[in-house]
């Protein structure tokens, strides 16, 4: 770290030159930082935002406390990096839902898209839920911007498509929460879902069955009444 009057040498020259670019990190920087996100996922997602501390995150990166506010000199501001992350991770699969694809396979990737982040992301997924849970007070607006946008992007695909006869009509917005809700469940819950279904059933293959069952719930719902 930077000694104080150091410290302020640097402040006093940021301020004389506030639209100078920041230097570019060095590999060894960036390795850093990694790793301290890296170490404040799991105890974020373990503690929840209020639960954890700075010596926790230094502990489990395996490093100094002052060798970590170097990079990141309040919990803030890592939790903010990681939450910001996390919700371009968690709007990708639903990006990816397209208007000019047809109604049945878009829904069935955007359902076996989400499995598998329930799969790969545990953490993750049990950081935003947390969050969620306190009222989402580091995230709001990111929600009500960046998301609503994209929900209301989608929602009018969903309902151009319906308006067109290709799926039965229902209200977009709650289709997509109920598929986010039963999807999610699966990362949230997992240890639930493998006590309930045992050791035969408990194992990587309950998502291929998850992803089976809720195709037939969602995609069956959806089919048009003349076509059933």
């Amino acid at each position: 770290m930077l000694s104080p009057k150091r410290q302020h040498k640097a402040d006093a020259k940021a301020a004389a030159h506030p639209h100078a670019k920041p230097r570019p990190l060095t590999r060894i920087q960036r390795e850093k930082q990694d790793l301290i996100l890296e170490a404040a996922l799991d105890v974020f997602s373990m503690h929840g935002f209020r639960g954890s501390t700075i010596d926790q995150i230094a502990e489990v990166a395996g490093m100094s406390k002052p060798n970590l506010l170097y990079y990141f000199p309040r919990k803030e501001e890592i939790h903010r990096r990681l939450m910001s992350a996390l919700l371009d991770t968690w709007l990708a699969p639903l990006k990816e839902m397209d208007a000019t694809g047809d109604p049945f396979p878009e829904i069935r990737s955007y359902i076996r898209r989400k499995l598998e982040m329930a799969r790969d992301y545990p953490r993750e997924s049990r950081l935003f839920a947390n969050e969620m849970l306190q009222g989402a007070p580091r995230i709001i607006e990111m929600l009500e911007l960046d998301l609503k946008n994209l929900v209301d992007e989608k929602a009018k695909i969903l309902l151009g498509w319906m308006e067109q006869g290709k799926l039965a009509h229902t209200d977009p917005y709650h289709l997509i929460f109920s598929i986010w809700a039963t999807t999610q469940h699966y990362a949230d819950f997992d240890v639930q879902v493998r006590a309930v279904l045992g050791k035969d059933r408990g194992g990587e293959g309950r998502f291929e069955d998850a992803a089976r069952y809720l195709e037939q719930l969602f995609l069956f719902g959806l089919t048009p009444r003349s076509k059933t």
